[in-house]
C-alpha cells in the first residue's frame, strides 16, 4: 500500500468513527442489495464511462480518485438521497464521503485484485469494517 493510499484509509477511519452515521453500514447494505452485488455496482461505473478508475481499485495497484460529482453521476440522484437520508447527513456529504470511501472500501473487498464470487459481501464487509473500527451502528 502506498503511503497516500495508507493516508486515505486513515482519512475515511477517523471521518467515520469520529461520526455516529451509519454510512459505511448503508453502502454495504447498498452493494449487497445492487442486482449483481459488487459486480453490479462496478459495472454501473463501467456504463458510465468510469471503468478504468473502479478497476484501479480492484486492481492491486495504487487506487485512482472518484469526485463526489462522479458518484453523483454514476448512483444517481435517488440512491444519493437514500442513503443520505438514512446517514442523516446531506446528499452533497454523501457523494463527497463516497469519494474517499468507495476506493478504499472496493480495495478492501477485492484484495487479491478480482471481486469475489459467492457468499455474502455485506457479512464480509461488515466485518472488516468492524475490524477497522469503522462498522459501529449504535447496535453494536
Amino acid at each position: 500500500m502506498s503511503f497516500l493510499e495508507d493516508m486515505a484509509g486513515k482519512e475515511v477511519s477517523g471521518m467515520l468513527a469520529n461520526s455516529s452515521n451509519p454510512l459505511a453500514s448503508s453502502v454495504m447494505q447498498m452493494i449487497n442489495s445492487q442486482p449483481g452485488g459488487l459486480s453490479g455496482l462496478l459495472q454501473q461505473f463501467h456504463d458510465k464511462g468510469l471503468g478504468g478508475l473502479v478497476s484501479s481499485w480492484v486492481s492491486t495497484g495504487q487506487n485512482l480518485p472518484i469526485s463526489a460529482d462522479q458518484i453523483q453521476h454514476v448512483l444517481g440522484c435517488e440512491q444519493v438521497k437514500e442513503l443520505a437520508a438514512k446517514a442523516g447527513i446531506s446528499p452533497d456529504a454523501v457523494s463527497s464521503h463516497l469519494s474517499q470511501l468507495l476506493p478504499v472500501l472496493v480495495d478492501k473487498l477485492t484484495p487479491n485484485g478480482q471481486v469475489p464470487q459467492g457468499g455474502s459481501l455485506l457479512e464480509e464487509g461488515m466485518g472488516m469494517l468492524k475490524n477497522l473500527g469503522l462498522g459501529r451502528t449504535g447496535t453494536d
